[in-house]
Formats: C-alpha cells, sequence, structure tokens
C-alpha cells in the first residue's frame, strides 16, 4: 500500500508539565519567562553533586481518582492527562469514528521507574508477599500508551515507540504514517515521563550529564551558553490529536496547524555522544522538509532539543545551520522546563505548534554568553523575551541516547 497524500493536522492538544497543569498554563508561563527548576531538599540528595529537578506544577495523584491514581505509575498518570486534555480538546469523542479506527501512539525513555525501583525496595524489606500485583503493568514501557489506549477506548493499535528522549517526537512521526497508510482515523501521540528518583539521578550524574549549578536552580539550564553544564531532569507529558484535514474539516475541529513532514536517521557514531557536527541531526532534518514538500527558507523557526550539554548543542547548532541556513529564530525551551526525557519530544512540539498558531516565538532563558562555537553564533537565537514572527513553517527537533534524531516539520493551517 502506498501512503496517502492527504494533509494530517493536529486538532487537539494537552499536556502537564513543570510549568502548568494544562497547555494553557504551560504556555503562559514559557511566555513570561518562568523556570519549572528547584532544587530537591530531601535527605538522599545531600551527597549527589547535582541536586536540580523540575518537578510537575501540579500532582497528578490530584487529577484522577485515588483507586485509578494506585494502579498507575506516576508516567502512567501524567500521560493519562495530557492525553484526555487533548482528546477533549479534540471533539475526536464525538466523531462517531469507530474505536478499531482509533490509535494511539505514546512513548516513553525510561517508563515506570519508580514502580520499578519502589516495588524492588519492597520486595528486600517485606518479601515477595508484600509486592503489589500492579508492578508489571505500572513498571513496563508500554505502560503509558496502553493506559492511554484504556482511557479513550482506542482498539485500531496502541503502540509505544522507546527511543529515549527522541520517544515523543517518534511517536507524533508513527501517528503520521498511521494516518497516511490508512491504518486509522484518528490517532493520539505524546509522550510521558516521571522517573525523579535517586538512581536515574545518580546514573545521569555519573556520566557528568546533568547540571551542578545547585544554589541557582532557575539559572541552571543554559542551553547554547558558554557556561552550560549539563541539563536539569524534568517530568511530565505531552499529547497531540491528529487526523486527516479532509476528516477535521468535515466535522468542523479547530486545526491548530498542519503536520507536514517528518524525517528519522540514526547516527551509527556512538551510544551517548552526538556525531561531532550533527551530521544525522541534520539528515533528519533534510529528511522532514522533503517529506513536507518545503525548502528550508520556507522554515522560519526551530524549537531544538538543546539539552545544555556541551557536546550535544554545538552539535545541533552545526546541524540547523547545515541543514536550515542561518535565518531561523531558534528557541530552546529546556531553560524553562529541564529536560523531560521522553516526554521532550512531544512538549517542543506542541511549544512549535503553538509559536505557529500564535506569530510568537519564544525566548531561550539563561543565554547570557553564547558559545564560542562557529554555528552557535551564526545562529539567531531568540532569547531574553519571546519575538514576534511571520510564521508559515517551523521545525522541532528531537534527539535520543543511541543516536536517535526525529525532525518534525509542522506549518499554519
Amino acid at each position: 500500500m502506498s501512503p496517502s497524500t492527504t494533509d494530517v493536522v493536529v486538532t487537539g492538544l494537552g499536556a502537564t508539565t513543570p510549568l502548568g497543569g494544562d497547555v494553557a498554563s504551560t504556555w503562559d508561563a514559557l511566555l513570561a519567562g518562568r523556570s519549572g527548576v528547584s532544587r530537591i531538599t530531601d535527605e538522599w540528595v545531600q551527597e549527589f553533586p547535582a541536586q536540580l529537578v523540575a518537578r510537575l506544577a501540579t500532582d497528578p495523584a490530584e487529577q484522577i481518582d485515588r483507586v485509578r491514581a494506585r494502579r498507575l505509575d506516576r508516567s502512567q498518570q501524567v500521560a493519562v492527562i495530557a492525553a484526555e486534555q487533548a482528546w477533549a480538546e479534540s471533539g475526536a469523542a464525538d466523531a462517531g469514528v469507530a474505536p478499531e479506527r482509533i490509535a494511539v501512539v505514546f512513548g516513553t525513555g525510561i517508563g515506570g521507574a519508580l514502580t520499578l525501583l519502589g516495588q524492588d525496595d519492597v520486595l528486600e524489606a517485606k518479601g515477595p508477599k508484600r509486592v503489589s500485583p500492579f508492578t508489571i503493568p505500572m513498571l513496563m514501557p508500554n505502560g503509558p500508551a496502553a493506559a492511554v489506549g484504556l482511557a479513550i477506548g482506542a482498539k485500531g493499535g496502541v503502540h509505544a515507540p522507546v527511543s529515549a528522549c527522541a520517544s515523543g517526537a517518534e511517536a507524533i512521526r508513527w501517528g503520521l504514517d498511521l494516518l497516511r497508510f490508512d491504518r486509522a482515523d484518528i490517532v493520539l501521540v505524546g509522550g510521558a515521563e516521571a522517573c525523579v528518583h535517586p538512581l536515574p539521578m545518580a546514573g545521569f550524574a555519573a556520566m557528568r550529564a546533568m547540571s551542578t549549578r545547585n544554589d541557582e536552580p532557575e539559572r541552571a539550564s543554559r542551553p547554547f551558553d558558554k557556561a552550560r553544564d549539563g541539563f536539569v531532569l524534568g517530568e511530565g507529558a505531552a499529547a497531540l490529536v491528529l487526523e486527516r484535514a479532509d476528516s477535521a474539516a468535515a466535522r468542523g475541529a479547530r486545526v491548530h496547524a498542519k503536520l507536514a513532514g517528518a524525517g528519522g536517521t540514526a547516527d551509527g557514531y556512538d551510544l551517548v555522544a552526538p556525531h561531532p557536527e550533527g551530521e544525522g541531526a541534520a539528515r533528519a532534518i533534510t529528511a522532514a522538509l522533503r517529506d513536507a514538500g518545503i525548502s528550508p527558507t520556507d522554515v522560519g523557526h526551530v524549537n531544538a532539543h538543546a539539552t545544555s550539554t556541551p557536546v550535544g548543542d554545538t552539535a545541533e547548532a552545526s546541524a540547523i545551520r547545515s541543514s536550515l541556513g542561518e535565518h531561523v529564530l531558534v528557541s530552546a525551551t529546556k531553560s524553562q522546563t529541564g529536560h523531560l526525557l521522553g516526554a521532550a519530544g512531544a512538549l517542543e512540539s506542541v511549544f512549535t505548534i503553538l509559536a505557529l498558531r500564535e506569530q510568537v516565538v519564544p525566548a531561550t532563558a539563561n543565554l547570557d554568553d553564547p558559545d564560542d562555537d562557529a554555528a552557535v553564533q551564526a545562529l539567531d537565537i531568540v532569547r531574553h523575551e519571546p519575538r514576534r514572527a511571520e510564521l508559515t513553517a517551523a521545525v522541532n527537533d528531537s534527539f535520543g541516547f543511541g543516536g536517535h534524531n526525529i525532525a518534525l516539520a509542522f506549518t499554519t493551517a
């Protein structure tokens, strides 16, 4: 079967993040320059070099009923919250689509780490009879996708890409393909992550991937800045409802933007380090533009992956410069949200869509002294204040350990 050329549009958005409990509050906080990063005060963190996290702005257990919350890992709770927001906003439940034609693609980088580690503690302390019978469905990496599928009654397929920090973006790419190949009529896509725990914190710290600017939490995440020293671990989820443009128009759905194209590549270079010149990332961006049928000069804005790691930011700057040129306005929103790992690509796609819809490019916080790297210096990275712009196309970049590269091209509806 050949893919359809029918346009695919975004008709619903949802999110719960360190900046807010929904899309509107998150977007408002982003434009206002507020930070979701804070210092951990728990006793266990005292010997850790990195003591910063970006926790959720609202407790997920307070947004879903207690019985349901107890049977879901925190990563599944946030997935369901974001998904139900997007589903409700889209009006898809009233579209008359058969459940067999509704699909879900929801990614995660780590999955139910809190359940895995928590129940291991129970096993060690109290023995096997005290381990929860919900342990396995709560820890499995396809748990967020499965929970979302159950929440909206999807029977057309439930899929769970696991590609580290590119997982949320990869879910969106899969959703686009499902619609193009007529595997479904509506697809709910997104990403979720919630793994603030001593073990992941220790692992990332051992890699020297995390910021240790403990005395300045709000200034710790510094993408593209000369003084950047790593990312801040965050938690949250974001979701999008995708459907064909003709179907959305027929039912009078609100359209936020068009998902015009997607590109995916692999570095084939190193398990954790990106290609130093961003070769694979540049190919992903070029593939997304080709898929969308647009040129580099059409793209006015890029929401960069930009984690604040020394090597990652310069490699991405090189990729953006070589694939798109120096005219694009670049935002690095992890400077305020922290790094949501498997949810990052989904949340940053929501930001990319809102930038197109509202014609405003978010600022990159904490970028006081741009890196001396030639590509960083050449790019127009929006900083200090959001900037108004006339945008018709924008790109979201996402990259993950393992050399996963995903680029998504959105255009105005």
